[in-house]
């Protein structure tokens, strides 16, 4: 088995730690994807991170992680709530996946509350700030087992 997690952050979250802190926080993408490589490593695994704002990268990514990865973190940023490409990308892969949100999606505008993604991902965990990054992974880790 794969000992390699991919970690993939969607649009605009490269602009992490500037771009509304007052919702996001103010650590950069770099930070949270640092503390989410160390949960790794703890756990026996390593992590690879793509970041891109053009979904066809993200698609291509999971496609390549059928053959490479044993697990799949995502925050698609705001493609969560309009990317069926996503969700039919996902759907191909086997291993655990677990979708991330460092915000509360439930509780911001609606449009925020519907996930494509939900219906095919191991589990969704949001609102953790920070933290999101790094439960995500040690929820991959735990399914793994």
């Amino acid at each position: 088995m794969s000992k390699e997690i991919l970690l993939l952050s969607g649009p605009n979250l490269n602009l992490l730690g500037t771009r509304s802190p007052e919702i996001y926080g103010t650590d950069t993408l770099d930070e949270h994807v640092a503390r989410a490589s160390a949960r790794a490593l703890a756990g026996g695994y390593q992590l690879r991170h793509l970041q891109s704002n053009f979904e066809g990268a993200l698609i291509e990514a999971i496609h390549e992680a059928r053959e490479r990865s044993a697990a799949i973190v995502m925050n698609a940023g705001a493609l969560t709530h309009v990317s069926w490409p996503l969700n039919d990308a996902l759907a191909t892969f086997q291993g655990p996946k677990v979708e991330i949100h460092l915000s509360n999606p439930a509780a911001r505008e609606p449009f925020r509350h519907l996930s494509t993604l939900a219906a095919v991902v191991s589990g969704s965990i949001s609102g953790f700030g920070p933290l999101s990054y790094e439960l995500g992974v040690d929820a991959a880790i735990a399914l793994l087992g």
